[in-house]
């Protein structure tokens, strides 16, 4: 059986799945609804060296309709899955949720305050 992680930002980049997963895996678009993305500073050295940059997403919970995360759906094993729980497990956290599509997913959100973003 497979499971669904909603990514927004690096779980997308193909370097990234193939490191912690050995292959690239296919995506469906797919969006949030009542969340927006800020951006947190990672500190994880093996995370930053993995995904190029210490600024990541983060996902902040709005719970207004009109806020929309736009990203995609990994389709991953158990142990992809476990995988990208370790590679998020410093900063990140796994919650389920219900996306636009109405597919449940796993979200990671971050332990951590986020940098709301500029909403000018």
């Amino acid at each position: 059986m497979n499971d669904a992680i909603f990514s927004f930002g690096t779980l997308q980049l193909d370097g990234v799945q193939r490191s912690l997963f050995g292959r690239a895996v296919p995506t469906t678009p797919d969006a949030l609804r009542g969340w927006t993305v800020g951006q947190l500073t990672i500190v994880d050295p093996e995370v930053i060296t993995l995904s190029g940059t210490d600024i990541h997403p983060a996902l902040i919970a709005t719970g207004r309709p009109e806020d929309v995360v736009e990203g995609a759906v990994l389709d991953v094993s158990a142990a992809e899955l476990a995988a990208a729980d370790h590679y998020e497990r410093v900063s990140y956290e796994r919650a389920a949720v219900t996306l636009v599509s109405g597919r449940r997913a796993w979200i990671y959100v971050s332990r951590a305050p986020v940098t709301p973003p500029d909403r000018g």
